[in-house]
């Protein structure tokens, strides 16, 4: 008799918990959390590209020391946050120092246009390419988590879901703020391999007649 009692009470349980969006809280935050290992999956996929590029550009173009050092020294201190997506100022202090990262991905790719013999380099080429897909892969890694956050933001504030965070202690969680999403997808503007259209030839100059000669001669 304890024993069906026992298990009613635990179904009666998980059929209050389910009603209440329990189920439906765990799923969205682990949603989140593969969302948010997606990021720094392409966060670090760039970040392992830089060495090399750095090395590359370095091979044509020691004189650009600082863009180089901008460069190294930006993504050394992207590799010294430890960040922590549920805080606001963790997430905050690793947009900023990505968007400084990118900004100095965007010098360093202009400084290369002044170099013919690196732009034609194949293993330069290369690299363009791999960050040109790499920088694609983090807006829209960016963009779905950014989606999923506030899918679950939306939910966990809505009753009677609000109840149920509140007793198990899920919390709203920190986002991309609306500034930082801008300026990190503003740089670097990568554009690879698109020649510019050839200037038009100019159509020939008629030739200009002789003078008339002068009346009476």
């Amino acid at each position: 008799m304890r024993l069906i009692s026992r298990t009613f009470l635990v179904a009666l349980l998980v059929t209050l918990l389910s009603g209440c969006g329990y189920n439906a809280i765990q799923q969205k935050d682990e949603a989140v959390k593969a969302g948010w290992s997606e990021v720094l999956n392409q966060y670090k996929r760039r970040a392992d590209l830089i060495p090399n590029l750095v090395k590359t550009v370095q091979g044509y173009a020691q004189q650009e020391r600082q863009v180089l050092t901008d460069v190294t020294n930006a993504r050394a201190r992207v590799g010294q946050i430890n960040v922590n997506a549920d805080d606001a100022a963790s997430l905050q202090q690793f947009q900023a120092a990505q968007g400084e990262l990118s900004s100095a991905l965007s010098r360093l790719l202009v400084v290369t246009e002044n170099y013919p013999n690196l732009k034609s380099d194949q293993s330069f080429r290369d690299l363009q390419a791999q960050l040109e897909g790499t920088e694609n892969r983090i807006t829209v890694a960016r963009g779905r988590y950014i989606e999923t956050v506030q899918g679950y933001n939306t939910f966990v504030r809505s009753f009677p879901q609000n109840l149920t965070a509140k007793m198990f202690g899920y919390k709203e969680k920190p986002n991309f703020t609306v500034e930082n999403e801008a300026k990190i997808s503003e740089a670097p503007a990568v554009d690879f391999g698109t020649p510019s259209p050839p200037a038009p030839t100019p159509a020939p100059t008629a030739p200009t007649p002789p003078p008339a000669p002068a009346p009476g001669n």
